[in-house]
């Protein structure tokens, strides 16, 4: 693939996932990306084969990211404190570098599993849930973490305010991502209550 190809195809997917994450996919159609990019139409299937295809680079290349890091978060020796903050940054991380993408998952992700071609969006989705369910289970089993709270529901509490994140935290010197990540950890562990 030349270099101007590769340049015209990430165009496309950049417009693309922005126009899905604001609009939806169910929403957006091929002819709002290809003006978005400023070509035809017709021309958009010189490089994918559908809208679809769009979506599934767009997300898979996403999913695919979070899945590596957090293997790297589980792999590592650690108490589950740590691992749990890890898996935050790891999450900050992916969503600062995948800001279009995460709003598709969050937003789209039952539309998108009416097809088969998505079919891989529930593995990745256990994915997900097992890497902090592992890291939930070993602190409470350790006793770091309490024992009386679901830890799936701990799971998708913590999930969603961090992935959600990408709707309203941008980092900056003054509001780094670790800063974020420690403020998480501490607010999910310890709560709001002055400890005494």
């Amino acid at each position: 693939m030349t270099r101007a190809l590769k340049d015209r195809r990430e165009a496309i997917l950049d417009s693309a996932a922005a126009l899905f994450a604001s609009k939806g996919v169910a929403a957006t159609t091929v002819r709002q990306i290809a003006d978005e990019v400023g070509i035809l139409s017709g021309s958009l299937y010189h490089h994918f084969d559908s809208k679809e295809a769009m979506v599934d680079e767009i997300v898979s290349s996403y999913l695919t990211n979070l899945q590596v890091r957090y293997e790297a978060v589980l792999a590592r020796e650690a108490g589950a404190r740590e691992r749990l903050h890890d898996l935050i940054v790891a999450s900050l991380e992916v969503v600062e570098e995948h800001p279009h993408a995460t709003e598709i998952y969050q937003n789209d992700l039952n539309y998108l599993l009416q097809f088969a071609r998505f079919g891989y969006l529930r593995e990745s989705g256990r994915a997900v849930q097992d890497a902090w369910l592992r890291v939930i289970e070993a602190g409470i089993a350790e006793g770091t973490f309490r024992d009386d709270v679901n830890p799936k529901i701990l799971y998708r509490f913590m999930r969603d305010s961090v992935w959600l994140t990408v709707r309203w935290f941008k980092s900056s010197k003054a509001h780094s991502i670790a800063e974020l990540a420690g403020n998480c950890t501490s607010l999910f562990l310890d709560g709001l209550t002055v400890r005494g």
